[in-house]
């Protein structure tokens, strides 16, 4: 049944003409064709694979994170990478992408996020935490899992970048591409059987203004066996050449990935680039992908985003206004929020107050009142529920209780 979903969808793709092309000329659309992308049960030795074996670049026409992410993944499990190695190239608009076990709260300023209409989704891969706008270029590698060389991939861009305009970059021990001390491009796989994908970001022309806001935290306090995501100063590619522009390197890393052999790595020269099928522009819509839309939905639910998070716990401390207290306490009293946070969910709230703030019946010591809590989601909607609970005390004192809103909304919201 994929293999049909593939075969349906590819009819629709629009080929670009290479043949007798010139690789520095403009890219121009022809007319659509059919390519037949055959299983791996037809075909004959390993031999025979490995010399009938093609490369596309796909360039998908979206910007949005959530149908990107579903394309990716819409590829990875249903296309049969076999004899048709793809490079998928994508760009965003402004979102936050973290790895698949990761804490949102804890790797981006989620506050920030909300405020600037800055999407934070969540991919299917691990690794760490990256911003994306138009300024940033996506490459996903498919092949086959015996085929898999993330190595390979990223000296390939590497050689793009120098073919190009010259520039030297190096391949970090961690695997990213770097300039220096200076981080361009960050990188992440998925491995399954029979397919896997390799994708890495490119730092073309980011506001790394935004970057900087959309990705500063503040995680004192949380205990999380979620992966972490290691800082690392950064550098746009048009830093290092105020030539390379974003239409220019899609077009050459296109042109790399099909004269590069997709066994042996080696640079086939222009001659091998006939061979293959080219540039192709794809439309990821459920006409073209069937069912895709469900995967999308599925990437922008909340229940992914967030609840897919590692339990964890936060504890903040809050200095207690001087006007709250009474003239013969201390000045230095605190309040004390521990939330217990399972699944994107309020597992157990416990809030400690000072004498002064514990007056009204039901708000004392462990405070009852935040019971309420308990089984929200760890969001601006356990806040709505926290006012309310405090509304409905027999003496409520609307200065104490907005600021122990105010408290539990700095937990939430800037953890």
């Amino acid at each position: 049944m994929a293999q049909n979903f593939v075969q349906g969808s590819i009819v629709k793709l629009q080929r670009i003409a290479i043949t007798g092309m010139k690789r520095n000329k403009p890219l121009a659309l022809s007319s659509m064709k059919f390519c037949n992308y055959s299983s791996s049960a037809q075909q004959g030795s390993e031999e025979a694979k490995v010399a009938g074996t093609v490369k596309s670049v796909f360039i998908s026409q979206s910007n949005d994170i959530f149908t990107n992410l579903a394309l990716e993944d819409w590829l990875y499990r249903n296309f049969d990478f076999t004899n048709h190695h793809i490079l998928l190239l994508w760009q965003n608009s402004p979102a936050v992408v973290i790895g698949r076990h990761q804490n949102p709260w804890l790797e981006a300023n989620t506050a920030v996020l909300s405020e600037h209409g800055i999407e934070i989704a969540r991919r299917n891969s691990g690794g760490g935490t990256v911003y994306h706008d138009r300024g940033n270029l996506n490459l996903t590698f498919f092949t086959p899992r015996e085929h898999y060389s993330r190595k390979n991939n990223l000296q390939l861009i590497c050689r793009a970048l120098l073919r190009e305009w010259g520039l030297k970059t190096e391949i970090s021990p961690r695997e990213d591409i770097v300039s220096g001390n200076y981080k361009i491009s960050g990188t992440a796989a998925k491995l399954g059987r029979p397919n896997a994908y390799h994708h890495c970001t490119l730092l073309v022309d980011v506001d790394k203004v935004k970057l900087g806001h959309a990705l500063h935290k503040h995680n004192k306090g949380i205990k999380t066996n979620a992966t972490q995501s290691i800082p690392s100063p950064v550098m746009n590619l048009c830093d290092l050449n105020s030539h390379v522009k974003m239409e220019k390197l899609l077009a050459s890393i296109g042109w790399e990935y099909l004269r590069t052999d997709p066994y042996s790595a080696e640079d086939k020269g222009e001659d091998f680039i006939g061979k293959q099928r080219g540039f192709q522009f794809i439309n990821p819509t459920d006409q073209w992908f069937p069912g895709l839309e469900k995967l999308r939905a599925e990437f922008a639910s909340w229940g992914w985003r967030f609840g897919k998070s590692p339990k964890f716990n936060v504890t903040r401390t809050f200095r207690v206004p001087r006007e709250l207290l009474s003239k013969d306490e201390l000045t230095d009293q605190e309040l004390s929020i521990t939330i217990d946070v399972n699944k994107g969910v309020v597992e157990d709230v416990l809030l400690t107050v000072p004498p002064r703030l514990a007056a009204a019946k039901g708000f004392s010591g462990q405070a009852q009142v935040v019971t309420s809590l308990r089984g929200q989601q760890f969001s601006e909607e356990a806040i709505t529920m926290l006012q309310k609970a405090l509304s409905e005390l027999e003496s409520p004192e609307q200065t104490r209780n907005e600021f122990v809103v105010h408290c539990m909304r700095q937990v939430v919201t800037s953890i």
